[in-house]
């Protein structure tokens, strides 16, 4: 029986036994076929199968930088100024965005992540996919990455494809293990503690799983040009350097997961999994300049003056020029109060300028519980399933400019939370008939879905939004006299900003399985979905596979699929700092992002959003030989309607006199009180296509040279993103933007493995190499780069020790020409390899 369910297999117990063997090079597999006696060989569709030993022998603790290490295919960024997206990172399969990608856990949907991507290359922004980073690596025996679309089998999300974690089912013996390592400049230290163990419980088992570890942060800046000024001219209050560029810190990082199963007499098995991790999480932002950041310090050349009497009659000066009472650099706030008692500058609360620190409190829990069995000839499983992550947000160092002297004394705000709950209830069926025309017997599957999933925004703490002082002598707006209002950098979320928004979903499915000659096999599925906020979707999929001869085989596959919108993308509102504008008037401003179907957003041509839809073509070849497997698929996705934020449209620049009154009077009378210090609004939109080629290549080879086993392995992808097709003078008429969607993540990516094993010793060495890409913020394509990890391990009975260095020769990107006259940032910040160096480690493990 196989309804996507886990379960041990010969070859993965050979691995677990024989943990520095490598991979092994058949393994039979539960991801994009619920006929049970398929291996990542003989599949229809691409399946890449990650072994345990895979992720445990690196130095990455984080599960999507493991799986960026070994998967061609995944992509993910280090963002480290991204709001949200630093603490949810979204990563990418085949250049699509986070969530075209379905997670599975144990072949069952994954809930989302609570955080929406701001801040990152196109391909994501806006995404809002499951957070991998919570699942401990050392739970895990494999990981399916079934390259493919899959919406006809899974539902939304399976456009570039489906993930499925399995988790371990051992019922006795277990692991502990021990890591630290530092980078070759000597911060980004390390550390973690890991665990696992099964137990007998009846009959069946209970397997723990736990990680605790956290991380110190890395700075890859250079000091900027204007913030070098400053010093020189005898500002002491500019920190050094002003502006932060690196990994954040992430302290208290626990993960835990519990799978087990139990058999209730013969025919009947009740299973359950689930897991719960928590983590805080603090990164740096971008530097506020104190003599020309608008709106906090200055209103176009002038020094924005606050008057801080209610009927505004202490007679401020409305026109002071931003360099007088400058003195060796630094604003003279002494001699200003003398002359201007009752009046303010933000220059009093931080005179060398400020750089603010986000980051937020991540909980993540999930449970699955459920029945299977056989009755008759059929074999069932009913599952019930509940999952949730929020993230509640913190920012400090800043101000809220409109509070003035009453910012909180210790400059920290709460600016509120995002939280993601998902429920749903699976039935399925499956059996097989022999129908004499056949080769084999027609396996058929079928089962229905309800699931309900909702987002809520839940408000900060007042001082985040408020945008008016309550003084002694009555209320002071200094929003009006153009101070921002809210939390700089990550404005706190109202009253009218929050709510929770929910909608459900019910599906039904078939799926046919079968030989339809001896080595020709032939797969078809069909969904229907109904959701009620946008009504019905019927996506189908036909696979086939025709051997030639004994080793050799082609394989197809032709899906139709698609992505709902979820409720956060569909009525989330935030804003963030961001470059905006062109040219010269391109600066740091403050961007929000409102509801499509909102009064404002409707008036500048948003709608109610759509669901995505894709149309997915891929053909292959694959080598299964004794001791060397080999494929070569290439795939073609055509996305239409796809989801994404329109371009930034100017609402309100008065640093050059353009005020876009009514849309702010409109915002306003919207609730959104903070709404004047907002530069630039935007919202979600279908409104283009696209169309992803390639092509993935992926061998494997066992070789016994007489002294010890090597497995070497070998990965390529390439993969290019076209914008085929979008509304001339529309939302995303750009060509910036354009070029990010289709440049933004490199379109080449190549892994290269080889690990040999001899007595007591084994020898990892690694080279994988990113293609160039082009970094939206800094407007400049990079060249690719290539790393190399090794490692040498060593194992007494049941202990094993092992020492290595992920990028061992300490390459870096190509350094940013516009770091010094720019942000600060020495590399692009959206180097898919990263920039942080060489990282050496020490792994110490005991196995029981």
């Amino acid at each position: 029986m196989c309804l996507a369910m886990p379960f041990a297999d010969a070859d993965a117990e050979e691995d677990r036994a024989q943990p520095h063997v490598g991979h092994v090079l058949e393994e039979v597999v539960v991801i994009g076929v619920r006929r049970g006696d398929r291996t990542n060989v003989d599949t229809p569709a691409p399946v890449y199968v990650i072994g345990e030993s895979a992720l445990r022998d690196q130095g990455n603790t984080d599960l999507l930088d493991a799986l960026r290490t070994v998967v061609p295919s995944f992509s993910v960024n280090a963002q480290p100024i991204a709001d949200g997206a630093t603490i949810v990172r979204p990563p990418n399969l085949r250049n699509l965005a986070a969530d075209h990608t379905l997670v599975l856990v144990n072949g069952k949907r994954r809930h989302r992540g609570a955080v929406i991507a701001w801040l990152v290359p196109k391909a994501s922004e806006g995404a809002q996919g499951p957070d991998l980073s919570v699942i401990p690596a050392i739970a895990l025996e494999r990981v399916e990455v079934l390259r493919d679309g899959a919406a006809a089998q899974y539902g939304s999300d399976a456009i570039a494809g489906v993930i499925n974690f399995v988790l371990k089912d051992d019922r006795d013996g277990g692991s502990v293990e021990l890591r630290a390592g530092v980078t070759a400049e000597g911060d980004g230290a390390r550390r973690s503690v890991a665990a696992n163990a099964g137990f007998p419980l009846g009959d069946g088992f209970v397997n723990l799983s736990v990680e605790y570890g956290d991380a110190d942060d890395t700075s890859r800046s250079v000091q900027r040009d204007d913030a070098a000024a400053l010093i020189a001219a005898g500002n002491a209050r500019v920190p050094v350097p002003a502006q932060v560029w690196g990994s954040p810190i992430v302290e208290d990082d626990l993960k835990t997961f519990v799978n087990a199963a139990v058999p209730l007499g013969d025919r009947v098995e009740a299973f359950a999994f689930g897991n719960f991790a928590s983590k805080h999480t603090d990164g740096g932002f971008y530097y506020r300049n104190p003599h020309d950041r608008q709106g906090v310090y200055t209103n176009g050349p002038y020094r924005l003056v606050g008057d801080l009497t209610p009927d505004r009659s202490a007679n401020c000066p409305r026109d002071l020029p931003a360099d007088r009472f400058v003195v060796n650099g630094a604003f003279d706030t002494a001699a200003f109060r003398s002359a201007h008692p009752q009046c303010f500058v933000t220059n009093e609360l931080f005179p060398g300028g400020f750089t603010p620190r986000f980051g937020g409190d991540t909980r993540d829990w999930s449970v699955v519980a459920g029945l299977r069995g056989v009755v008759a000839a059929f074999d069932w499983e009913l599952s019930a399933g509940a999952g949730v992550n929020d993230v509640d947000f913190f920012i400090r160092n800043t101000v809220n400019a409109a509070l003035g002297p009453h910012n909180p004394a210790d400059f920290r705000f709460d600016p509120g939370a995002y939280a993601q709950e998902e429920r749903s209830v699976q039935l399925d069926f499956a059996y097989e008939r022999g129908l004499a025309p056949l080769a084999s017997p027609l396996h058929i599957a079928f089962g229905a879905e309800w699931r309900r999933e909702s987002f809520e925004i839940e408000p900060g703490d007042r001082a985040s939004w408020i945008n008016v002082i309550e003084g002694p002598d009555g209320p002071v707006d200094l929003q009006v006299q153009g101070f921002s209002a809210a939390s700089n950098g990550f404005p706190g979320f109202s009253p009218d900003t929050a709510g929770r928004w929910q909608r459900s979903s019910h599906a039904a499915y078939v799926e046919l399985d079968a030989d339809v000659l001896q080595g020709w096999t032939v797969v078809a599925a069909l969904r229907g979905e109904r959701y009620e906020d946008f009504g019905s979707t019927v996506n189908g999929k036909l696979s086939t596979r025709f051997a030639l001869g004994e080793d050799w085989a082609l394989r197809a596959t032709w899906n139709s699929g698609f992505r709902a919108p979820t409720p956060g993308q569909s009525n989330a509102v935030n804003a963030t700092s961001k470059q905006a504008g062109e040219g010269a008037e391109r600066v740091l401003a403050i961007v929000a992002t409102i509801p499509p179907t909102s009064s404002v957003g409707e008036s500048l041509g948003g709608r109610a959003l759509e669901p995505e839809v894709s149309r997915d073509v891929s053909v292959g070849v694959t080598y299964g030989g004794a001791d060397a497997h080999a494929s070569l698929d290439c795939f073609r996705i055509l996305v239409r309607d796809r989801l994404a934020l329109s371009r930034d449209i100017e609402v309100n620049r008065p640093d050059l006199g353009r005020v876009r009154e009514g849309e702010l009077q409109a915002l306003e009378a919207a609730g959104w009180s903070s709404a004047r210090s907002w530069n630039y609004i935007n919202y979600f939109t279908n409104d283009f296509t696209t169309l992803t080629r390639g092509c993935e290549l992926a061998a494997r080879l066992r070789l016994e040279p007489g002294n010890g086993v090597t497995s070497l392995r070998a990965g390529v992808a390439r993969t290019l993103t076209e914008v085929v097709r979008f509304t001339p003078g529309g939302p995303l008429d750009d060509l910036h933007e354009i070029r990010d969607y289709e440049r933004g993540l490199p379109r080449n990516r190549v892994v290269l493995t080889a690990h040999h094993t001899v007595g007591a010793w084994d020898l990892l060495a690694r080279y994988w190499h990113t293609g160039a890409w082009y970094d939206s913020e800094d407007r400049l394509h990079f060249d690719g780069y290539g790393l190399f990890d090794v490692a040498v391990g060593y194992t007494r009975g049941d202990w094993s020790v092992r020492i290595g260095a992920d990028n061992a020769f300490d390459a870096y990107p190509d350094w940013n020409p516009n770091a010094r006259g720019g942000l600060g940032n020495r590399y692009s910040q959206y180097a898919p390899a990263g920039f942080n160096g060489r990282f050496g480690y020490v792994h110490l493990g005991k196995s029981f």
